[in-house]
């Protein structure tokens, strides 16, 4: 559906997108993800056609968008603050696109009417935005994205303007209701869990070029680097012999001196004080290490500790019997929450320590 190849975007000495490739099949979701400042917001504008290429190409179905301007692409934006019309009812926001390409009156509120319904706001079509709450007033700018039947979705951090629990519900409501009408979109986002829920794709990017791209289950599973397993989470890395402890631990067998691993802070559990102190006959499949900070969170408390034959990590223990400063505790390893790292040789950044077989955080 949409290729790009080689995008480039430049500000004066400035390159802002370098080198860009990302294909988008017709009727899925894609996730660019990045920190702020990578180039995704500017990424997303390029499609549209809002910033012009200092090189490379945007296709769509096969056509070079090069010479067609952004009102002709069939494209439609959603961004993080709606831009609705504050003084036009609900139904006139939805309405709006629909009224600009002359769509007859009673087929104008039939798509209106079907659209709000699936929205959630089937009984707000009167009232005036400023009366709607902000997760209501991003439903309408959904529907009014979707009023035209666009070819491509694009969105630009379209739900961070909203609190947590919100913006949870609904980037899931999101995606149902792209899935339910087969639309192809592009989001852009920082928030890991927005990417992980909203998409069928995902890809990385830092420093204006997609360091990593793929279906967004594999990339969480396995980040092409270290840099990337960081920004995705992934709260510890250790190389060499350190790498194949854990993985030992984990039942996985040793691992290689040369290769890496990541891990999420959940993939390390420290176990209660008296079960660490049993015999090291019960306890041979688990870590061994000394408490050094606790922090206690919402629900769990967040460990660092020194690991034998490890060094440095992060570890998660249960709110309700954390463990104190200084205690010796076992820790068990969870597969879920490890990943594998490729070969020093191939990690553009490896850690200083690497090379000496060490664990870094």
């Amino acid at each position: 559906m949409m290729e790009l190849r080689d995008l480039t975007v430049r500000f004066g000495g400035f390159t802002a997108v370098d080198q860009v490739d990302l294909d988008l099949p017709r009727g899925r979701v894609l996730a660019v993800l990045g920190p702020s400042g990578c180039g995704k917001s500017t990424l997303l504008r390029a499609i549209a056609g809002l910033e012009d290429l200092a090189g490379g190409s945007v296709s769509f179905a096969g056509q070079d968008l090069a010479s067609v301007p952004t009102h002709r692409r069939g494209f439609a934006l959603m961004f993080q603050d709606g831009q609705l019309f504050a003084h036009q009812s609900v139904a006139d926001n939805v309405a709006y696109p629909l009224r600009l390409r002359s769509v007859p009156r009673a087929h104008r509120d039939q798509r209106v009417s079907e659209l709000l319904e699936m929205v959630g706001l089937s009984r707000s079509g009167a009232q005036r935005i400023s009366e709607l709450s902000g997760g209501e007033q991003q439903r309408v700018a959904l529907a009014r994205a979707l009023a035209a039947q666009p070819r491509l979705l694009l969105l630009d951090e379209p739900l961070s303007a909203l609190d947590r629990e919100l913006r949870e519900r609904l980037a899931g409501d999101v995606r149902g209701i792209l899935a339910e009408t087969g639309t192809t979109a592009l989001l852009v986002t920082h928030d890991h869990d927005e990417a992980c829920a909203m998409s069928d794709d995902l890809a990385v990017m830092m420093r204006g070029r997609v360091v990593q791209h793929g279906h967004t289950a594999q990339v969480w599973r396995a980040p092409a680097d270290a840099e990337v397993a960081r920004f995705l989470g992934y709260t510890t890395v250790l190389w060499g012999e350190p790498a194949g402890r854990v993985t030992a631990a984990a039942g996985g067998g040793g691992r290689l001196a040369s290769e890496g691993l990541a891990l999420r802070r959940s993939a390390l559990r420290v176990v209660p004080t008296l079960e660490a102190r049993g015999p090291r006959s019960l306890t041979e499949s688990r870590l061994h290490g000394r408490v050094e900070e606790v922090v206690m969170l919402s629900d769990v408390a967040t460990v660092r500790l020194s690991i034998e034959g490890v060094g440095p990590a992060t570890a998660v223990a249960p709110r309700s019997r954390p463990p104190q400063v200084g205690d010796d505790v076992a820790v068990t390893v969870d597969p879920e929450g490890i990943a594998p790292l490729p070969d020093l040789r191939s990690t553009p950044h490896p850690p200083a320590a690497a090379a000496e077989g060490s664990g870094t955080t």
